[in-house]
């Protein structure tokens, strides 16, 4: 092979520099013994720019102030575009932190006339909730099994932490329908508690031009206020009651636990775990784990109204960022069964108002589908309506699911009213409804007419200590 001679004095250049290099190398002297070495710089810490993080000279908020900070923020109206709706309006303490009412979504937006994209979830209950992951792997001794996506908040676990799930409905166009974070940060320093903001973030919270700072003080303070065990986590069920051997469960009661931990009946605990954990916690009634249960339409929501329009849930269309994942099209966060019997509308959509049907639907839904979907031009039943065909192969069939249609349902009618028994267990003491008439409630339980006390009934399942 003959070379140039550019290509030739090219390769002696380059040759030439390699030597040289070499040389230079050579010649490096080593740092005298004892000479002072400049240290490296120190590590930034994680916390830095955070909205918590320290500041010098700046007392660091604490967790009652930022509750009670949060607190007010929680039920402020003022903060929503129709000046109408707080966070509370969707999430009522009086119901459990969830909707006050049966509207399978709540209304909101700027003339609080626009329908919610799904239904509104209790915010109990939520406070070991991780991060969303793809493969999440239990804390019970085994690592092996990968339990796949789960986690986050939202039903399709979009916001990562509490803090940002409370910043979500503020923007949201069908929620409180703010333009923009500016705008809320505007209100906010209007607000009756902006001097409150300031004492927990510093005096210059409100003066950056885009408001940001503000913002997400706010979601902060919401999040602890998210965190106070009375409010969300209280563990004062008939069921908690149990655990701690104050209570019993009555006949159907008890019943109705065996069937919803039985794996060939109604298998509920496979996803809504019922036992204490390895480190003795009480079940939260969730393993927060992503699943495809085939929910019916609801042609009554207003998206629907275009027969293309599909709510994937984890694949979108309000997550976005998982929308070339078609394995996880149709699969939706399984929320905490404590306090369910409060609700008044089922499953993301909203689309059953009982709780009975809801668990009907679990016993029935592959055995009796044509009670549950609706029927094509030859009136034949189009199974998992609300799902495109291609994705069906994600709808999860294992028990109670897996059932010959026209076979033996998973549970009898008798056996679901057992199962919705034990489920009403799981009520939280100051959920349950008041006694009927006054003389009864003074006779039974000890109280005088107008007490503010919880009834004596009632303090005997609260909690002597932690669960």
């Amino acid at each position: 092979m003959q070379l140039s001679f550019h290509s030739f004095s090219g390769l002696v250049l380059r040759a030439l520099a390699v030597l040289l290099a070499i040389a230079l190398a050579g010649c490096e002297r080593p740092a005298p013994e004892g000479a002072a070495v400049a240290p490296a710089p120190p590590p930034v810490p994680a916390y830095v720019g955070a909205t918590y993080a320290p500041v010098p000279g700046r007392p660091q908020p604490g967790a009652a102030q930022l509750a009670a900070l949060g607190r007010r923020i929680f039920f402020d109206a003022s903060l929503s575009a129709s000046g109408a709706q707080s966070c509370a309006s969707c999430h009522d303490p009086r119901h459990a932190y969830g909707p006050p009412n049966a509207l399978s979504v709540q209304l909101g937006g700027a003339d609080g006339r626009t329908p919610g994209p799904r239904a509104s979830p209790s915010l109990r209950y939520l406070e070991t909730l991780a991060a969303f992951s793809e493969h999440h792997h239990d804390n019970d001794g085994d690592d092996s099994i990968d339990a796949g996506p789960t986690g986050g908040h939202m039903w399709d676990g979009r916001a990562d932490s509490a803090h940002a799930q409370a910043a979500l409905p503020l923007l949201s166009p069908a929620e409180m329908a703010n333009a923009s974070v500016e705008a809320v940060a505007h209100k906010l320093e209007r607000a009756a508690y902006a001097d409150e903001m300031r004492a927990a973030f510093g005096d210059d919270l409100f003066k950056d031009k885009d408001g940001v700072a503000a913002f997400r003080a706010a979601s902060l303070a919401l999040e602890v206020f998210q965190q106070s065990p009375a409010d969300f986590y209280p563990f004062t069920s008939k069921f908690d009651a149990v655990l701690r051997g104050q209570q019993k469960l009555d006949a159907a009661e008890a019943r109705g636990l065996k069937l919803f931990n039985a794996p060939d009946k109604g298998n509920c605990a496979a996803c809504h775990i019922s036992e204490r954990t390895a480190d003795g916690a009480f079940p939260l009634f969730t393993d927060f784990g992503m699943i495809a249960l085939g929910v019916p339409r609801h042609r009554g929501l207003a998206a629907n109204a275009d027969p293309a329009f599909h709510d994937l849930g984890l694949c979108g269309p309000i997550r976005t960022d998982l929308q070339d994942h078609p394995a996880y099209c149709g699969l939706f966060r399984t929320p905490s069964l404590r306090n369910v019997a409060v609700r008044q509308a089922f499953f993301h959509n909203g689309v059953f108002h009982s709780l009975e049907e809801a668990v009907r639907f679990y016993a029935q839904r592959d055995s009796a589908p044509g009670r549950w979907y609706a029927r094509d031009a030859r009136g034949r039943t189009v199974l998992f309506d609300d799902l495109p065909a291609q994705f069906h192969g994600n709808i999860n069939t294992e028990p109670p699911f897996g059932r010959h249609r026209g076979g033996k349902p998973a549970l009898s009618e008798a056996e679901i009213r057992d199962v919705v028994a034990f489920l009403k267990t799981l009520t939280d003491a100051d959920q349950l409804p008041p006694p009927s008439n006054s003389t009864s409630a003074s006779i039974s339980t000890g109280m005088s007419k107008g007490s503010s006390a919880r009834p004596t009934a009632l303090r005997a399942w609260l909690p002597t200590s932690g669960p």
